[in-house]
């Protein structure tokens, strides 16, 4: 929300991540809060607290807000088990979803479909890009 201009700082919005390692709520969690230690090789939840408030800092203060597809554009980020056990889960809903990545770093996400396009008798598959301007179409159409 601070990338989208909604908020001037993720503390400012309710319903992020930041709030929540920054004041563990002690039921209803959704950042697992040990683990995220773990995984982050950090000691204690003050550690953690400290760390993370100066990465976002650093981010605000410096050219951390653009768009980032893997948070952005992905279903899912975690370990490779971690991601293989939300697609199980997800069951039929993960149809055509895939982990990809590798090393370290993993997502789940969504194969790329394109829309079908039907004009005039004529399919086609619609492209991630507009091709056709209304311009284009109307004097197509009007001819």
């Amino acid at each position: 929300m601070v990338r989208a201009g909604v908020v001037k700082h993720p503390s400012d919005w309710a319903f992020c991540g930041y709030n929540e390692i920054q004041n563990p709520p002690k039921r209803y969690c959704s950042i697992d809060i040990e683990e995220l230690k773990e995984l982050l090789n950090v000691r204690d939840t003050g550690e953690l607290k400290e760390a993370y408030r100066g990465w976002v800092e650093e981010a605000l203060e410096g050219s951390g807000l653009e768009r980032r597809p893997e948070w952005t554009e992905s279903i899912a980020v975690g370990s490779e088990s971690f991601l293989r056990a939300i697609n199980e889960r997800l069951g039929i809903r993960a149809k055509g979803r895939k982990v990809a990545g590798g090393e370290s770093r993993f997502e789940l996400r969504e194969g790329f479909a394109p829309y079908l396009h039907v004009f005039r008798g004529e399919m086609w598959n619609l492209s991630e890009k507009n091709a056709f301007f209304p311009r284009q179409i109307f004097r197509k159409s009007t001819s």
